[in-house]
């Protein structure tokens, strides 16, 4: 059920970005895209939910730091 869930939001998420942005462009521009759209999300996500803390991780980094990235719910 879980990945039914997962794979609704990304799909959602991919939807949106491709509606804004139309067919024929390179991929590195829907990922930037698609990039945004998550953070929109996580930033809805955390006051809907009313949690502080949120993280959003890119795991195809050489180094972890570099793909992780934190927001903070200043309600």
């Amino acid at each position: 059920m879980e990945y039914y869930k997962t794979s609704g939001i990304i799909l959602d998420a991919c939807i949106t970005v491709h509606k804004i942005m139309g067919p024929g462009l390179l991929e590195s521009i829907y990922e930037q895209c698609l990039m945004k759209e998550y953070e929109a999300q996580i930033i809805s996500y955390l006051k809907l939910t009313n949690k502080k803390l949120g993280f959003l991780i890119n795991f195809n980094v050489p180094v972890l730091k570099d793909g992780f990235k934190r927001y903070v719910n200043n309600f």
